[in-house]
């Protein structure tokens, strides 16, 4: 089992760059798909970027439109979310996931996720 804690966020102004962390936990960190996954108030949570376990393949989502670039340190444990040109709409709580499987990260049924950390883009 892998233990997962994001931190990072804040409170940002729109235009503003943030970076968000994924330290984990656990003896499995480095055979499996990382992914950031983000939930707004009032709507569903919905996928944002995956990284395989060797950092060879990354996968956004369409809305991320190259604002956001996913990393993973394993010799850290380690996985990161960079962010610039912050909107209002990414105002959101954001989560670190993990699974073997790409399809259960694709699914939104990842089998770890952290606890999440808010982040908040004023206008």
């Amino acid at each position: 089992q892998v233990q997962l804690v994001e931190s990072g966020g804040g409170l940002v102004q729109a235009g503003d760059s943030l970076r968000l962390s994924c330290a984990a936990s656990g003896r499995t960190f480095d055979n499996g798909f990382m992914a950031w996954f983000r939930q707004a108030p009032g709507r569903e949570r919905e996928f944002i970027a995956t990284i395989s376990w060797n950092s060879n393949s990354t996968f956004y989502a369409d809305f991320v439109k190259g604002r956001f670039t996913i990393s993973r340190d394993n010799a850290k444990n380690a996985m990161y979310l960079q962010m610039k040109s912050l909107k209002p709409e990414d105002t959101a709580v954001y989560y670190c996931a993990r699974d073997t499987l790409f399809r259960a990260i694709m699914t939104g049924k990842p089998n770890n996720w952290g606890q999440g950390t808010q982040v908040t883009v004023s206008s």
